[in-house]
């Protein structure tokens, strides 16, 4: 029998009418809680609900972008009618739990304050105030473990996505020394249960805290100060303790496997770290239509047309910028941060310049930075001078979210990925756009590392090598030699063009759904010692 398993995640994404996520971490999330359901396997996720949506996202007339958190329709939660207490700093803070299956997605627990007064701590994801920060991650973490206790779910295995969960190993210890057990004993007791993802190998990514903060805040769960020291260090690395909480880990892609055992290999204590390479929700991000076409090499044409002609009109819609429908067109859409490079292909303006002129190439983009990373918000300011400057062959469209998402993964003709290898942990984008037949233009780096058929099921950029001081100037060099000797080429030549289609799709149907993520987890992670 599959054992009973806990999700602890900040972040869901399910669908963007709810939109309690940031990135790709949330909709991993939201795909493994889907995929659970699918599969029929005793998953239940567990998560906060924010009082405001994460960031809208408009461009103000000098292109710099800002963010509001509007409130959203929530009345689809069914209150389990559990309250449950954490406290935090002298605070004692009630909670409500919260549960939703509206996305066929398993069992979702999500807790709120109740007291309007303590609202304040679930007011916005990620919150960059300290005291705000580690309040809700001990919502998430101890308020979940009790959650989880008083609904009456028996859990086998206890999953932190990323280390903002790791409070409620603390919690767990703490439960077992109240019953009598030794430090040491608890903690060996409690990492039979806890297996841990990480997802970043950027170091802003993982999180510290000085350790008297959380003594001061109340995280240790009556913890002393030298055993918070041995579970993540001083100051306190989340990701560090979710290492040694955990009695297994994975990393999200073969490469980043290799990446984070070499980050954290001083890590004394660590546990072993795995890879399972993310998957995507395949009902969520394959459109229906490009599945049942997927026996006629003519249907599968027209309905990609006609996929793109629908976020050709969108992208007309959200900017007043009409695209050409014939002209070869790249998507980019993903998190404004600086080792994405999203403007990387604009770096040479006497090499792109031409192909723009020419009408051989248009480009659509779209993403949000975090709205306290000031550097992402320059990154967005950048791809929307960029928009302007080659106004009729360039578009920035703002508010990404899910359901332009999917717009974008499914309309455009090539997906362009070219991070600084190997800082792109997995790339789950590519994932969805290859489902649709979107081909991919990546970096080997992430997924398309184990992936990539270059010019079968879409093209690499560059070997795969990296670290030079020339990186930019090697890696956009043949971004350019690759578009111009092997994908327009393709692009001219339409059967071609569809062989490589369906051997993308073939290749993320095969390797790269939630459901062969789920089971991995399964087999890999969740049985065994």
């Amino acid at each position: 029998m599959a054992p009973t398993v806990a999700y602890f995640c900040m972040e869901y994404g399910l669908h963007e009418e709810f939109p309690i996520y940031a990135g790709g971490l949330g909709i991993l999330a939201g795909d493994f809680i889907k995929s659970g359901r699918d599969l029929g396997l005793p998953v239940v996720g567990v998560g906060l609900r924010w009082l405001h949506g994460y960031s809208r996202q408009r461009i103000l007339p000098d292109g710099q972008p800002v963010d509001d958190f509007p409130t959203y329709r929530a009345d689809f939660l069914e209150d389990t009618g559990v309250r449950v207490r954490v406290r935090i700093a002298s605070r004692e803070v009630e909670a409500r739990v919260w549960r939703t299956e509206r996305w066929g997605n398993a069992p979702l627990f999500l807790l709120e304050p109740v007291a309007g007064d303590n609202a304040w701590i679930t007011r916005r994801l990620y919150e960059p105030t300290l005291d705000c920060r580690v309040a809700q991650e001990i919502l998430l973490g101890v308020g979940g473990i009790r959650a989880l206790r008083k609904l009456g779910v028996d859990i086998d295995v206890y999953h932190f996505n990323e280390g903002h969960a790791v409070f409620a190993g603390l919690e767990m210890i703490a439960e077992r020394m109240a019953a009598g057990a030794d430090f040491r004993s608890a903690w060996a007791e409690v990492r039979r249960r806890i297996v841990f993802t990480t997802h970043t190998p950027v170091a802003a990514g993982n999180e510290v805290h000085a350790v008297p903060d959380l003594l001061r805040l109340g995280a240790s769960c009556d913890l002393v100060e030298a055993e918070l020291r041995q579970i993540g260090g001083e100051p306190f690395n989340m990701t560090v303790a979710g290492l040694r909480l955990a009695r297994r880990a994975n990393a999200v892609s073969v490469l980043h496997a290799e990446v984070s055992r070499d980050m954290w290999r001083e890590v004394t204590g660590a546990c072993e770290i795995i890879p399972i390479t993310n998957g995507v929700h395949r009902p969520t991000w394959q459109d229906a239509r490009i599945r049942e076409a997927l026996g006629s090499a003519t249907g599968l044409r027209a309905t990609h047309e006609a996929l793109k002609q629908e976020m050709l009109a969108a992208v007309a819609q959200r900017t007043g910028v009409r695209l050409d429908a014939n002209v070869l067109t790249i998507g980019f859409a993903r998190r404004a941060a600086g080792y994405k490079r999203s403007d990387l292909v604009f770096g040479d303006p006497a090499r792109i310049e031409p192909l723009l002129a020419a009408g051989r190439l248009q480009l659509v983009f779209a993403g949000k930075a975090h709205p306290d990373d000031a550097g992402g918000r320059r990154i967005v300011a950048n791809l929307v001078a960029m928009a302007r400057r080659y106004s009729d062959r360039v578009v920035f469209v703002p508010d990404y979210d899910m359901g332009l998402a999917r717009l974008l993964t499914r309309g455009a003709d090539v997906w362009l990925n070219n991070p600084i290898r190997p800082l792109e942990a997995c790339g789950t984008s590519g994932m969805k756009a290859a489902l649709n037949g979107v081909l991919n233009l990546s970096v080997l780096d992430g997924w398309w590392a184990e992936a990539c058929q270059h010019g079968v099921n879409g093209w690499a950029i560059g070997d795969g090598t990296s670290g030079a001081p020339d990186q930019d100037e090697r890696d956009r060099a043949a971004l350019y030699a690759t578009l111009e000797t092997e994908v327009f080429p393709a692009f001219a030549d339409p059967a071609r063009w569809v062989s490589m289609m369906r051997a993308g799709i073939a290749t993320a149907e095969a390797g790269f759904t939630s459901d062969r993520m789920v089971r991995d987890y399964f087999a890999q992670l969740y049985t065994g010692e």
